[in-house]
Order: C-alpha cells, then sequence, then structure tokens
C-alpha cells in the first residue's frame, strides 16, 4: 500500500505541480510563503499548509538554469491535495493548440472535485487547456497574452492584473506575480494578520498596487516617476474624510485631467477606483482587528454607511462584512454576531 503523500492532518495541503524546464523562482516563492504561514501570527505558532511538490513522475526535472531540481512524488500528490498550484514551463511559450496533452489529461483526471485549481505565470495555459478558465477572468505573463487570447477566446482575459481570483480557480501574471497570488490566497484563508506576518518575513508588501501595466510600458524618468506619490500618501492618513479627485491632483499641483493619467500610468487603475480598494481594506482590518459594530467600520473607512460598506465589501471579495467576521474571528468572538 503506498504511503500517503501529506502526513499532517489538519494542515491545509498544497500540491506544487512542475513540469520539465521550470523556473525556480516559482517553486521557491510557493514553498517559502506558505511554508511561513503560521496559527496565531507568530513564528511560534503551528505551520498552517503542507506543500508536496509533484510532477508527472518522481525524478530530476530539468530548470531553466544549470541545475535539476529532485521532485519527490509523482500524480498520487494531486489525489490528496486541497490546492494545486501549476507552475510555468518553458513549454508554454511555444504552444501551438488548445488542446490539453495526454500526459496532463491523466494528471488532472487525478484531482479530486472541489480542490482548488491555481497557476502561476503561463501555468494558465494549462488550467484553460484543462476547461478551467472558459467564461472566467484569467491573467498570464503580458507577453503571452496574444498567444493566449489566439489559444482561448472563450476565457476572459486581462492582460492589466497581477493575478485573478474566481472562487475555486487562480491566476498569476509573471513568476514574481505569484508572491501576490500565494499573500492573497493566504489572507483569504486565515485574514490579513497572517498574510501580514508572512510577508513581513519575507520582505515583500502585503498587498502590491496596480497591475501588469506597470511593468509592461518604459518607466517615467525621474523626477516624474512619482508623481503621484504625495497624493496617495495623504490618502491613506484621511481615508476617514470624503476624498474628491480635485483634492487628490492638488496634493500634487496638477489638473485633474493630468493626475487622473498619471496615476493610471504609476498605479494601473484610477485614482478613485484605489481609493475605494483601500477603503475596504482598512475595512477587513478593522473587522479582524476591533469589536467596532459595521456601522462604525464603515465610517472609519471612509464608506460612508453599513450598506455602502457592505456593496463595496461584496463588490471586492465576494462576502458580507458580518461573514467576513465570523470566518477570521469565529462564531464565539461577541464582535462577530454585530
Amino acid at each position: 500500500m503506498a504511503m500517503p503523500v501529506f502526513c499532517h492532518p489538519g494542515r491545509h495541503r498544497i500540491a506544487l505541480f512542475v513540469r520539465q524546464d521550470l523556473l525556480p523562482i516559482e517553486l521557491g516563492i510557493v514553498h517559502q510563503l506558505f511554508g511561513q504561514a503560521r496559527s496565531g501570527a507568530s513564528v511560534d505558532g503551528e505551520p498552517l499548509y503542507e506543500v508536496a511538490t509533484c510532477a508527472l513522475r518522481a525524478g530530476d526535472i530539468r530548470t531553466d538554469g544549470d541545475f535539476t531540481v529532485r521532485v519527490p512524488h509523482g500524480l498520487e500528490a494531486l489525489a490528496e491535495a486541497d490546492t494545486v498550484i501549476v507552475l510555468s514551463s518553458y513549454e508554454d511559450y511555444a504552444q501551438e493548440t488548445a488542446d490539453l496533452a495526454a500526459p496532463l489529461a491523466e494528471a488532472f483526471a487525478r484531482i479530486r472535485p472541489g480542490t482548488r485549481m491555481a497557476s502561476i505565470c503561463t501555468g494558465a495555459f494549462v488550467l484553460a487547456s484543462a476547461g478551467l478558465l472558459d467564461g472566467r477572468r484569467a491573467t498570464t505573463h503580458w507577453r503571452y497574452t496574444d498567444l493566449f487570447s489566439r489559444l482561448f477566446p472563450q476565457v476572459e482575459l486581462d492582460p492589466d492584473v497581477l493575478y485573478t481570483d474566481a472562487g475555486d480557480v487562480l491566476t498569476s501574471a509573471g513568476c514574481a506575480s505569484g508572491i501576490d497570488l500565494c499573500l492573497h490566497m493566504i489572507r483569504n484563508d486565515h485574514g490579513m494578520a497572517v498574510a501580514g506576518d508572512v510577508a513581513r518575513r519575507a520582505v515583500v508588501p502585503p498587498h502590491r498596487e496596480g497591475g501588469q501595466v506597470q511593468y509592461i510600458r518604459h518607466p517615467v524618468p525621474a523626477p516624474t516617476a512619482s508623481a503621484t506619490s504625495a497624493a496617495r500618501e495623504w490618502a491613506l492618513r484621511h481615508l476617514h474624510e470624503s476624498i474628491t479627485l480635485g483634492q487628490l491632483a492638488a496634493r500634487d499641483a496638477m489638473s485633474v485631467r493630468n493626475f487622473n493619467r498619471r496615476f493610471r500610468d504609476e498605479v494601473g487603475t484610477t485614482p478613485m477606483s484605489w481609493l475605494t480598494r483601500q477603503r475596504v481594506e482598512l475595512a477587513r482590518e478593522l473587522l479582524e482587528e476591533t469589536d467596532l459594530p459595521v456601522d462604525q467600520v464603515a465610517v472609519r473607512a471612509g464608506l460612508g454607511t453599513a450598506a455602502n460598506l457592505r456593496q463595496h465589501f461584496h463588490a471586492a471579495l465576494g462576502t458580507s462584512p458580518s461573514a467576513y467576521r465570523m470566518t477570521f474571528r469565529g462564531p464565539g468572538d461577541p464582535a462577530s454576531d454585530v
């Protein structure tokens, strides 16, 4: 009888699926970030995830460097996983058909229904070939979005974002965007405190602003490269107040039109969309870490009313503030019933 791949009951099981010519940085990102997640956001807490690296067959896998990686598990890891993350491979760059290769089809047949699926970089090509992205929003590395769109017109490709979340299927852009995706998954699973602790230990921001657009274009030469930073810094200190586009533009001594254009170039979204996102993130923090009623959370976060908070919260996260608080504080916490 085969020994189980995962040895710690109660931990979330992640199968990291790799192929020949993998990018080692992606392998390290997943192991580092999920491996650092601890209960209570403490170095002394219990590990929350168990990660197993697997391939079509156990053994040596080529990398894009001058070394190989010894992969300990075969397809049996896929059958036991709660989450499967597909890494990119150089074979994705030359893909000529939308069909899923027979060996990959056999691998995906091992995955249990309901398993959360994710991809880093061009690993999205595999998810799309398996039909998991049909009718869903997804992303991949900006250099291969034209190829992806030709092969998978049924997928709602968003080439500008760092990652997408369709609930049970998530995708990320370039390999470093795997950091953003992993932190997002940890944040959704265990809350901002745990994800923030992981980010601090890895010395990366817990949430990066903007999307791929800021990396596709040539950087704006100094001194205008951070033309809207003063406005953003001021806005983060005044989220509880009513803030207009005119006020933001005035902080950087620009016209509204020029500020709006510069902001989109630097951050990858509109000023007011960015502002709403920051307010939702503040609301998440208040729901997790304080006993404030929902209407007071709305005021503190600058969203005005509980109804407005619920609307924006649901649009951003697909859940209500009270359900979010119950998830991350538990039904036994008095604040979760507020």
